[in-house]
């Protein structure tokens, strides 16, 4: 254990297995009952280091400043490797009786007087490090079945610090990609055309993100990933910065409409992504795939935005209670019609009429209205009788690189076939 007279290294950072802010339920409950049953002062679950021993998980009542979550020590201070390699017994009722015991600093510091200690192992049969349990006092009384009792326990805790460390491996794995993506930009920016419903020309673009990674993936399995990592707000920056480029190729007439998610606005970083370029120019998306844990944080950076001239989109629209919900938070500049209501509009009298009341809807709060999922004649023509005036969709054109969307606008006309 960490003792004043005992040359301890610094505390090292969590390497595998249990964090370092006291380890899992599941094995502090058994080291309490270990310790407990064997009438020891302290137990705990070490894990191997390099050259250095980590408490992982302690219960040590009364004795805090020898044993602590963090703490320290050489491997070659302590009764480990001797135990590993098979110079020391598992079960020690009495130090005096090991002359090995002696030899070692520790017995005297602390001092040990009995020690019982198993390997906790990796699945490959490694050893992680140790469930041990200690007293100042000898304990002849320990027998064999005490020592079954200690690895039954032991197995247990070995149970949960492999899960841990399998939750590690996967964590730092997905981070590594992330982390490789972010650094390579290893993905495409697309653009698909929101039109004037009736002149049918783009009046702006919506960037969409498709990663090059094989096998494909979904965008939003991507983002996901990049979420339970911690990522998700850099990675949506970093394709928004790649996307907003295209402001410098397209007519200033026309804008670009991109992403984020609730999380990424209420952080602040997007007032520096966006001051680069024209304001008036930048529709931002809000994306409401999950509960917005924020929202007076949403609303104060959405302030900052819109005050510099950034218009407000959110979508979803009538695809359910919790979209309307968003949008009378918001009072967004410009509300999407879900495909939920627009696909076969035409056919359909339910989804003509809510569409008719969120364009009424729309005109009272002063927003525009842009359809989503067209993909025929019938949809785009039944949404223009109801007053939608921009729409996209695969049917007006799909999502193309930079090069196919400033096509449209080659001689004034729209000489690209983006449904091609």
């Amino acid at each position: 254990m960490p003792h004043k007279d005992i040359d301890v290294p610094l505390t090292l950072p969590a390497i595998t297995g249990l964090a370092s802010s006291g380890g899992d339920e599941t094995v502090n409950s058994a080291l309490e009952f270990v310790r407990t049953h064997l009438g020891m002062e302290v137990a705990y679950l070490s894990e191997f280091v390099g050259d250095n021993l980590v408490f992982r998980a302690v219960s040590a009542p009364g004795f805090e400043e020898l044993a602590f979550v963090g703490g320290t020590m050489p491997l070659d201070q302590v009764y480990c490797s001797h135990i590993l390699a098979g110079r020391l017994p598992e079960l020690i009722p009495d130090t005096d009786d090991e002359p090995l015991c002696a030899q070692i600093a520790l017995t005297a510091a602390i001092p040990i007087k009995s020690h019982v200690s198993v390997p906790i192992r990796r699945p490959d049969g490694s050893a992680y490090g140790m469930f041990c349990c200690l007293s100042r006092t000898a304990k002849r009384d320990l027998t064999p079945r005490d020592l079954e009792v200690m690895r039954a326990f032991a197995g247990v805790s070995a149970e949960q610090v492999n899960s841990k460390m399998a939750e590690r491996i996967a964590h730092d794995s997905t981070f590594g990609v992330i982390n490789t993506l972010l650094t390579s930009r290893d993905f495409d920016v697309v653009y698909q055309p929101i039109m004037d419903a009736a002149a049918r020309r783009p009046k702006g673009f919506e960037a969409l993100c498709r990663f090059r990674g094989q096998p494909y993936r979904p965008p939003n399995l991507w983002f996901d990933d990049a979420d339970t990592v911690g990522l998700q707000i850099d990675l949506e920056i970093c394709v928004i910065e790649q996307a907003l480029r295209a402001l410098d190729h397209l007519p200033p007439s026309v804008y670009v409409a991109v992403n984020a998610s609730p999380g990424t606005v209420a952080s602040g970083r997007l007032s520096a992504t966006f001051s680069p370029w024209p304001a008036e120019r930048i529709v931002l998306e809000v994306t409401e795939h999950s509960m917005v844990a924020d929202y007076d944080g949403l609303l104060s950076q959405l302030d900052v935005l819109r005050f510099r001239g950034v218009r407000l989109a959110v979508d979803d629209a009538g695809a359910g209670y919790s979209g309307l919900q968003h949008i009378v938070r918001l009072h967004p500049d410009i509300i999407k019609l879900d495909i939920s209501l627009t696909s076969r509009i035409d056919e359909d009298v339910v989804r003509r009429s809510l569409g008719a009341a969120l364009v009424r809807f729309a005109v009272e709060i002063g927003a525009a209205i842009v359809a989503e999922g067209i993909e025929t004649e019938g949809e785009l023509t039944t949404l223009h009788e109801l007053g939608v005036p921009l729409a996209q969709g695969y049917f007006l054109g799909k999502p193309a690189d930079l090069a196919t969307a400033m096509a449209w606008f080659d001689d004034g006309r729209a000489q690209a076939d983006l449904s091609a």
